[in-house]
């Protein structure tokens, strides 16, 4: 009896192996969305790249709407740009590395 388990458990783990060896390849077919023609990569390759705005370097913002950090400076963020309110004039500074030595930059 216990031969007989061997053999099933043993005849079990090939087929197992088997069927996972198994992988199916769709055909390509004119039907299929898979593929693609290489005119329609030439199309898309001819396509007008992004016209990027412009960044303004100074902006007026109120007070009310910018963000408090945790040295108790006022900063806005702006479609992924951070500006830095000068407490000399009032604007907000797209930011640059001088601004932490600058006392312009600091609350009073």
């Amino acid at each position: 009896m216990p031969q007989v388990n061997r053999f099933l458990l043993l005849c079990f783990a090939l087929l197992l192996i088997y069927s996972c060896s198994k992988k199916h390849h769709p055909t390509k077919t004119e039907n299929n969305p898979a593929i693609i023609n290489k005119t329609d990569t030439v199309a898309a390759k001819k396509t007008r790249p992004r016209v990027k705005t412009a960044v303004p370097k100074v902006i007026v913002v109120n007070d009310n709407a910018a963000t408090k950090s945790i040295d108790g400076r006022l900063y806005y963020d702006l479609e992924g740009h951070r500006y830095w309110k000068n407490y000399k004039d009032g604007k907000y500074y797209l930011y640059n590395q001088s601004m932490y030595s600058n006392n312009d930059f600091k609350p009073k």
